[in-house]
């Protein structure tokens, strides 16, 4: 299995899926579930890309630590991922949901080094941010009902959307870049 495999299952499918397990989870009648994923997901992703934006209008203001842009690769596929195992395990497992999402992301992530797209401070960030997202989707989520046709019908739209859309690339590290310079030098940054 190649780096670009497995650091793809970060990439655009990624937000895909966001949609479908949340539909799956509304069907299978597991509103609660399907709220927490919803919210946790999107807040997650947004929190990166605050970060990124953040980082890369303010690089002069940052300690020299290498962080440059928090990888949204490994914070997308942590909470994605270990967010699945959380709905999964359900509430009772709540350690091992987080655990799962931080092994996604040390995996993306290593990649994502391997490959010299990001450096190791910005897959820390990615991590630290991603399964921050995975908890709080297993707090939000709670118990999960008994869905033995939900979790086969998510698992097959899973599998179908990874298999359709793995490594198709939404390039937007540039537009974050252009809209960071954008917005940011109104703020503190300009300042400095």
């Amino acid at each position: 299995m190649s780096l670009h495999f497995v650091t793809d299952l970060g990439d655009q499918a990624v937000i895909l899926l966001l949609v479908v397990v949340g539909l799956v989870l509304l069907l299978a009648g597991w509103w609660r579930g399907a709220l927490a994923w919803w919210v946790a997901v999107p807040a997650t992703l947004g929190a990166v890309l605050v970060a990124k934006m953040s980082t890369m209008a303010c690089q002069n203001l940052m300690p020299p630590v290498g962080l440059l842009s928090p990888s949204g690769h490994t914070a997308s596929a942590a909470v994605v991922y270990g967010g699945v195992l959380a709905l999964v395990l359900g509430g009772r497992h709540f350690g091992l949901a987080v655990l799962g999402g931080l092994a996604v992301a040390l995996v993306v992530g290593f990649t994502r080094v391997a490959l010299d797209v990001h450096t190791l401070a910005d897959v820390v960030a990615g991590g630290l941010i991603g399964t921050t997202g995975v908890a709080a989707l297993a707090w939000a989520a709670g118990p999960r009902p008994a869905l033995r046709r939900g979790w086969i019908g998510m698992a097959a739209a899973m599998l179908a959307v990874l298999v359709l859309f793995h490594g198709r690339h939404v390039y937007a590290e540039m537009q974050i870049s252009r809209m960071s310079q954008q917005i940011w030098p109104l703020t503190l940054c300009a300042g400095h």
